[in-house]
């Protein structure tokens, strides 16, 4: 971009006539040294369109030789402190004679290329720097093939970053993950456009997260947009158990079942059904609750929820088991039978204990529902438990029995030994001095008038 080469020497378009005779004076006030020993130095300057640009021509051993400044169409910008150049957007930094340097504002296009900087020695020394002018994209768009998709389906979205320079780099991200995309670059003047295509299959799990275009562009950080994507789905049903909580489902007993499903548009339309047969007429369906207050062995078979939205229709199923109910465990008997004989002291006493009859649980014909091995040792456990219950019982009813028994005989023996023997009474007396028994008993004492007093009493 640099103009036509000038002469190395003071040159000028903002005051043609002054500049020369100002060289002139100089000229003829001092002798311009030679250039032995010093070096000029400068850098390459890279500014974003807009800001601020700084350039800096610097001696290096300076012997107090004369810096200027000129621009790509090597017009002098600075001649030492002095400015030729009738451009405000140019200022003076700073000025020694080591140094001369110069800001650029609100930095242009326009405004890259070559910039010169000039030591007058003998010979003259030139070195230039380059001013490059970077360009944010000024625009970043994403455009959607479909502002609603439905699960399973390929969308086409493209981002376009609109005139930068240079072209831009876009990278996708579909969260936290990231994507690769298709790129597109189109020219206009020193302009770039780009476009980047990217295809996504979508599914329910992509409902609402965002989609972000970023640009990777020297001039910007972190520019980027995103869109939230919406996907449509068909309802996903689950089927959960209120009651019993925990345990089996057991004959006698009650069942209810919940429904719930989720989809987007929301499930309008749910029912129950029982595969492969007809619903019991006791079974009460509410909304999405089913309920069998008493279960039966009849029952037993797959219920299913069917939920249908716009998209189409999803089911969950339940497998219902009915389980006998448990038994219980009735208290064991003691039959006792004794006989005695009497007025005899022996006793024939026999006792006899009849086992207990215990219920179990019948076991469930389900593999699916119970571990066989934990219900043997279950089972074997309660068996091992009751026999050591029936035992001590039965050991116990015996003492009782015995204790009884022997209580018994000691008191029916001190019955039979206190009312054993010969007894007497005073009918006879006088009968000794009687003719018959008539006149004996006449002659007993007291006669008849004492017949009161003879009187017998057992104890």
């Amino acid at each position: 971009m640099a103009g036509r080469a000038q002469p190395s020497g003071p040159a000028g378009s903002g005051a043609p006539g002054l500049l020369p005779l100002l060289l002139l004076l100089l000229s003829a006030a001092a002798i311009i040294p030679r250039g032995d020993g010093q070096n000029l130095v400068t850098e390459d300057v890279t500014v974003v369109e807009g800001d601020v640009a700084t350039i800096s021509c610097r001696v290096k051993n300076s012997d107090d030789s004369v810096i200027q400044l000129l621009n790509p169409n090597r017009q002098t910008i600075y001649f030492r402190d002095f400015r030729p150049l009738k451009d405000s957007r140019f200022q003076l930094v700073n000025f020694s004679n080591s140094e001369l340097r110069v800001s650029l504002t609100n930095v242009s296009i326009s405004d890259e290329g070559r910039y010169f900087c000039q030591l007058y020695t003998d010979p003259p020394q030139e070195i230039y720097t380059t001013i490059t002018v970077l360009v944010p994209p000024r625009n970043l768009v994403i455009d959607i093939e479909k502002e609603t998709a439905v699960e399973g389906e390929e969308i086409e979205l493209n981002c376009t970053a609109m005139a930068s320079r240079p072209a831009t780099t876009i990278r996708w991200f579909k969260g936290n993950k990231e994507l690769t995309g298709k790129s597109e670059v189109e020219r206009w003047s020193d302009m770039y456009t780009v476009t980047s295509q990217l295809l996504l299959k979508v599914g329910r799990e992509d409902d609402g997260v965002p989609v972000i275009c970023l640009v990777d562009h020297p001039a910007v950080k972190d520019l980027q947009t995103q869109r939230y994507l919406e996907v449509m789905y068909k309802p996903q049903v689950r089927v959960s158990q209120n009651y019993p909580l925990q345990g089996l489902t057991r004959e006698g007993e009650p069942l209810e079942l919940t429904c719930t499903a989720f989809g987007k548009p929301q499930p309008t339309d749910m029912r129950w059904l029982r595969v492969d047969d007809e619903m019991p007429q006791h079974v009460v369906v509410s909304g999405s609750n089913l309920l069998i207050s008493n279960l039966n062995k009849t029952d037993n078979g797959t219920y299913r929820c069917e939920a249908s939205n716009a998209v189409g229709k999803s089911h969950a199923d339940y497998m219902l088991f009915v389980y006998d109910p448990p038994t219980t465990i009735p208290p064991p008997t003691t039959t006792t039978t004794t006989t005695t004989t009497i007025p005899t002291t022996i006793t024939d006493t026999t006792a006899t204990t009849e086992p207990a009859v215990h219920g179990f649980t019948q076991l469930p014909n389900s593999a699916e529902e119970l571990d066989y091995g934990d219900l043997s040792d279950s089972r074997a456990g309660e068996e091992g438990a009751i026999r050591s219950v029936d035992h001590a019982v039965v050991g116990g009813v015996v003492a009782v029995v015995v204790f009884a028994m022997l209580c018994l005989l000691i008191i029916l023996g001190r019955y039979f030994a206190r009312h054993k023997g010969t007894y007497f009474t005073h009918e006879a007396k006088g009968a000794d001095d009687a003719a018959d028994a008539d006149t004996a008993i006449i002659n007993a004492e007291g006669g008849q008038n004492n017949s009161e007093e003879k009187k017998e009493y057992f104890i």
